[in-house]
């Protein structure tokens, strides 16, 4: 095999988190094969991408074609639904208070994958295949294996490939894991009343409710609560459902209808001990598994595909390896403080539902009330919630500081 036939990079999984990671590899000027099955069609599930996430899609050339089947986020609305001891004001998050217009868009996921599947076209190596089944490490590189027969070398892999992700187990990564004693219940429907570009979210005792606005008077449900109750839930038929989403709702929306079918899963969180090992970087859910809670989840997938592939093509412009250990130090340094701040924060703001102790509902209620008496505190939230500074790649900045040509993280 000549030297041209070793990839610089080989993503191995084909989902959201995957293609981006190829397609933003591509974009950095790596030679980049992404391996994995063609995503399921049938995916009602959608993702509230923020604004580095959208100018991602959009420097790698994907967001026009997800433009017109998202919904726009122009607003948070959070409540304290807990009867809690300090029963704490709706706090309102507003994007014109940081100058947007929209924190980000909820995005239906069959559109996405669909939209970076087209624009992998031409720009990467796209090897269709049921998964795969070995690797194997040679002096400069690793060569993946698939169901198909097929043989690929890359000096990088990008291990896209889930929480149980056969890619991490080979690189010899642990990870923690931990469970929660709840269910979220996801689905989509129909309401009379305008939502108004506000997604709703509700702090109960059990957990999270949240209704992300979607597009034609839709809305996207996230209900979590205990597994028992998700099993009544799932069981109701759609009108018993639909007055039991009303009841917590209290009318907000007016009549609801139309709700497609429902599905449920248990809550878990997962971290990797490392980000980066022989030859093998980890993004997406087979590095950090996370609650569906305030839609950080797609979101950090999206850094870490925009950070590998600005520190990969950095090394490779540099003239040093592109799997080496420097690219993987760099990767786990860029990558674990952004990663264990979320899953920190989305940990605790869910425990503290959870819990019985008086102090902790006491202090998120204060919690609460210091945002909502505080526009200054409400914009600096903001302002780290949407567009975190401190782990912002260049390629997840405005698109027009792109437009000169590929810019890239400094070494």
């Amino acid at each position: 095999m000549s030297r041209q036939d070793i990839f610089d990079i080989a993503v191995v999984g084909a989902g959201p988190a995957g293609l981006i990671t190829g397609l933003s590899c591509a974009f950095s000027g790596l030679s980049t094969a992404v391996l994995g099955p063609r995503s399921s069609i049938t995916d009602g599930r959608t993702s509230a991408l923020f604004g580095g996430s959208i100018d991602l899609l959009k420097a790698v050339g994907v967001w026009p074609a997800l433009a017109d089947a998202s919904a726009p986020i122009s607003g948070i609305s959070i409540a304290d639904a807990s009867g809690g001891l300090l029963s704490a004001p709706e706090v309102h998050f507003q994007a014109k208070e940081i100058e947007l217009d929209a924190f980000g868009y909820n995005v239906p996921n069959v559109p996405l994958t669909q939209a970076l599947e087209d624009a992998s076209a031409g720009r990467v190596n796209r090897v269709i295949c049921a998964g795969v089944t070995g690797f194997a490490s040679e002096a400069d590189h690793i060569l993946v294996s698939d169901s198909d027969g097929n043989q690929t070398r890359a000096r990088l892999v990008v291990a896209a490939d889930g929480r149980a992700s056969p890619a991490r187990q080979f690189a010899g990564i642990d990870v923690s894991t931990w469970s929660y004693p709840q269910s979220a219940i996801v689905a989509t429907f129909r309401h009379q009343r305008p939502h108004r570009g506000i997604s709703t979210e509700l702090h109960r005792r059990a957990g999270p409710l949240t209704v992300v606005p979607g597009q034609s008077g839709l809305s996207h449900l996230v209900w979590v609560d205990t597994p028992e109750e998700a099993a009544r839930l799932l069981a109701l038929d759609d009108l018993g459902f639909a007055r039991a989403l009303n009841a917590e709702l209290k009318g907000h929306l007016g009549a609801l209808s139309e709700f497609s079918p429902r599905q449920a899963f248990r809550l878990t969180g997962q971290t990797a001990r490392s980000f980066g090992k022989n030859r093998f970087v980890l993004v997406g859910e087979a590095a950090h598994v996370i609650p569906p809670i305030g839609a950080q989840g797609l979101n950090l997938s999206f850094r870490d595909a925009a950070t590998i592939a600005e520190i990969a093509g950095n090394a490779k412009r540099n003239g040093t390896d592109v799997g080496g250990d420097a690219t993987l130090a760099r990767y786990e340094g860029a990558r674990r403080r952004d990663i264990a701040t979320r899953v920190f924060a989305v940990d605790l703001l869910n425990r503290s539902l959870l819990s019985n102790l008086p102090g902790v509902g006491l202090a998120r209620g204060f919690g609460l009330f210091a945002l909502a008496s505080s526009p200054a505190l409400r914009v600096r939230i903001m302002r780290e919630g949407f567009r975190p500074s401190a782990s912002t790649p260049a390629l997840m900045a405005s698109p027009a500081v792109l437009s000169g040509g590929n810019r890239v993280m400094e070494a």
